[in-house]
């Protein structure tokens, strides 16, 4: 459904200001270089405020002249950013200068392919792979800002709490600054892949009795007494870099906006990013209708599904348990902005079994595309909202991948390999003598994908 909106100019400030923190709750304003990471009036959660970018003339730029500057920024370009989030720095910190701590990342793949389409059910679908970013998610585009923030006030050590991606991006990011850096996970929680690169990167890990939930108190806690510069997605920073993968797939559609934009909703910083994005990239005028976001939740940790469906009168907070752990968080930080980003968007929020997660994976990891289980969540939640007819046959719909196939070889090795998920499909090794003519038996007994021409 097309949204002509008339443009919102209350997302920009006047001509001529300088970007600004802003509380969300009391209104409170705080210059640029505040370096807590909530207002430090009523405590509630900020945003950050630009004024909109001006060409040689000192006069706004139309939607048109944006989008030229964007592409002159573009990775080869004498004057570009080889980062993906950097080429929008207009945008997103525009007083950065030298101290932008980058990989470079971004620069993600958009990619189409029939049989990720035809599961959905509809003919036009993308997925925007995060997982090709350096540490294998989205969590580096918010990381490369929030950490060049943490180097511009002049912090003297950072902390996130994390269900794993968000510790391996702070990590990295953290060791290429030379901050000290603490990461607090959940224990027995986190998948393989995703704690032992933060280790690999050198940060001080706790293992904490607890879940997520446990641990972003404690980090907050702690980096407020102890004066550690704070970097989960409550910083409003790492929401900046989030926004760019908006800007960025609406670029790669040459700023021809789909239809909808469906994404895996755990902590809520992408659906607040994501919102912040489009409200932004309408009153610039880069795009001329709004797409309707969808975030998609694991049934056993979708408090923020109830809420939508409970029309945002509460809050609702579970105890979450998904094998998406990703996105297994009962107590959404960002649950406030995110209502704001579905609400602007005409969006909805849903949720889905692990059984439609893993079915889903199955067959991006079958295209030859993989991701984590948490990714799959926006392909399963695509499906479903086709089949409930929420989602069109003629739409467009981007569907966000949040994390490489690698970043939970655990679960790999549960579906190809493990009897509870002898219901579908496994690719299991078999082991063999060092024969030819063992190969060619496995050839008979296996034929799948190869010829008769093949096994003669």
């Amino acid at each position: 459904m097309d949204r002509d909106l008339s443009i919102d100019a209350s997302v920009l400030l006047p001509l001529g200001s300088a970007s600004h923190q802003q509380c969300e709750s009391c209104g409170a304003e705080w210059p640029e270089l505040h370096a807590a990471p909530q207002c430090t009036t009523c405590g509630g959660l900020l945003v950050i405020r630009h004024a909109p970018p001006v060409n040689a003339r000192g006069a706004q730029m139309s939607g048109a002249e944006l989008q030229h500057a964007f592409a002159q920024h573009c990775c080869a370009r004498p004057q570009g950013h080889a980062s993906g989030v950097w080429r929008f720095e207009q945008v997103v910190m525009p007083t950065a200068g030298d101290a932008i701590v980058s990989w470079p990342e971004g620069n993600t793949a958009l990619v189409h392919r029939n049989a990720i389409a035809q599961y959905v059910g509809v003919d036009s679908v993308w997925c925007k792979h995060e997982g090709m970013n350096p540490t294998g998610s989205f969590k580096d585009r918010g990381m490369t800002v929030g950490t060049t923030q943490a180097v511009r006030v002049g912090a003297t050590a950072v902390a996130c709490a994390s269900t794993g991606n968000t510790s391996a991006s702070l990590a990295a990011y953290a060791a290429q600054a030379g901050l000290p850096a603490l990461v607090f996970v959940p224990a027995g929680q986190v998948a393989l892949g995703k704690l032992t690169q933060t280790l690999a990167y050198g940060a001080r890990t706790l293992l904490v009795r607890g879940d997520f939930d446990d641990c972003l108190r404690l980090v907050q806690e702690s980096a407020q007494e102890l004066g550690i510069y704070l970097l989960n997605s409550i910083n409003p920073w790492r929401l900046e870099g989030q926004k760019t993968i908006v800007f960025e797939l609406l670029q790669q559609l040459g700023w021809d906006a789909p239809e909808w934009i469906v994404l895996p909703a755990g902590n809520l910083g992408n659906t607040a990013a994501f919102g912040k994005a489009l409200r932004e990239a309408h009153a610039l005028g880069l795009i001329n209708r709004v797409p309707r976001i969808a975030s998609v939740q694991a049934a056993g940790a979708a408090p923020f599904a109830h809420s939508f469906a409970g029309g945002f009168r509460t809050r609702t907070r579970v105890q979450a348990d998904t094998l998406a752990t990703a996105i297994r968080i009962g107590d959404p930080a960002s649950h406030n902005r995110a209502v704001q980003a579905i609400t602007f968007s005409n969006g909805v929020v849903l949720s889905v079994t692990d059984e439609d997660i893993v079915a889903a994976k199955r067959v991006i990891d079958a295209a030859g595309v993989g991701c984590e289980p948490a990714s799959a969540a926006s392909v399963a939640g695509a499906r479903a909202l086709v089949q409930r007819g929420v989602i069109n046959s003629g739409d467009r719909v981007v569907a966000i991948l949040t994390g490489h196939v690698l970043k939970d070889p655990g679960i790999l090795v549960r579906m190809h390999q493990d009897a509870a998920f002898a219901d579908a499909p496994a690719n299991t090794p078999i082991e063999i003598d060092a024969k030819v003519g063992a190969v060619a038996q496995v050839l008979r007994e296996h034929p799948s994908g190869f010829s008769s021409t093949t096994l003669s």
